[in-house]
């Protein structure tokens, strides 16, 4: 049985990504949102989200390239003197490791997000993070042991099939992820253990902002067995505080809204849902 959660990420970077957010809800296959409780569109985020039946939205924990919660004097270490979290995610990865204090002002500034997103009173329906920096294990470790508190019953690992990718667009597939796929499927297996869901399989890591519609639609024909989770980068327009050079956000949005996208669902069978529809079973697998 194949089943799908399709999940736009940075809600409420933007009112350009809330109004894509809702757009996709309401008129396309978008089922699920990974919100930013930090960053300035926030507010306008929760208000559509509630207003929005279809839509079931969790945490999109920022920790990195992005702007923090706490004031920055509670995190000397985790930001840069513009008051944005650092960027230099391999140098600040071997400060988290080493480092007790630099962890400890992680673990406050995580408790703090996951303290925002309760006051939202939406349902948490997933936690995730931004640049998958949770495939960190000392990230990974503090965001477990904290989401706990908060109900976190599901999360993301990408691991992404390439050869999906490949059958998808043969001219753009991508070679192995060597570098992110081992940490990955660790923090895949340890957060199952522990009883928290995740896919079988992700995608939107390869093509991350660049998931036109045709390749999201290949994806879903090609969908192997079992739970399956695409994530894209939807938005109205680009420029916005925080967008990344070079991605396609409108073409993003189509790709949920398409009529190619809804007839892939149709012809491949796949149960479409979010992380809550799918409740975790047999060691965390959804």
């Amino acid at each position: 049985m194949r089943r799908l959660i399709v999940t736009a990420d940075d809600f409420g970077a933007a009112v350009e990504v809330n109004e894509a957010v809702e757009e996709g809800a309401r008129n396309g296959v978008l089922r699920a949102a990974s919100l930013m409780v930090a960053a300035p569109g926030c507010e306008d985020a929760v208000a559509r989200a509630k207003r929005t039946p279809k839509l079931q939205v969790g945490l999109h924990l920022v920790l990195v390239e992005g702007r923090p919660l706490l004031p920055t004097s509670q995190l000397p270490d985790l930001v840069t003197s513009e008051g944005l979290f650092r960027t230099d995610m391999a140098r600040m990865g071997a400060d988290i490791f080493f480092k007790p204090s630099v962890r400890r002002q992680l673990a406050e500034e995580i408790t703090a997000q996951f303290d925002a997103f309760a006051d939202t009173g939406l349902p948490l329906d997933h936690v995730n993070t931004h640049k998958h920096y949770h495939l960190h294990p000392t990230i990974a470790s503090l965001m477990l042991q904290i989401g706990r508190c908060y109900g976190l019953r599901a999360s993301r690992a990408p691991v992404e099939p390439r050869a999906v990718l490949a059958d998808t667009d043969p001219a753009a597939a991508p070679p192995p992820a060597y570098v992110t796929e081992p940490w990955a499927r660790l923090v895949r297996a340890r957060y199952r253990m522990a009883g928290v869901g995740m896919a079988d399989q992700v995608f939107g890591l390869a093509w991350s902002g660049a998931m036109t519609p045709a390749r999201t639609a290949g994806i879903i024909r090609h969908l192997p067995d079992g739970l399956s989770e695409i994530y894209l980068h939807p938005a109205t327009a680009g420029g916005f505080e925080g967008a990344a050079p070079g991605y396609h956000y409108a073409d993003e949005l189509a790709a949920l809204t398409s009529a190619e996208t809804a007839e892939a669902v149709a012809e491949s069978g796949a149960v479409l849902g979010a992380f809550s529809d799918f409740a975790p079973r047999h060691g965390g697998r959804a």
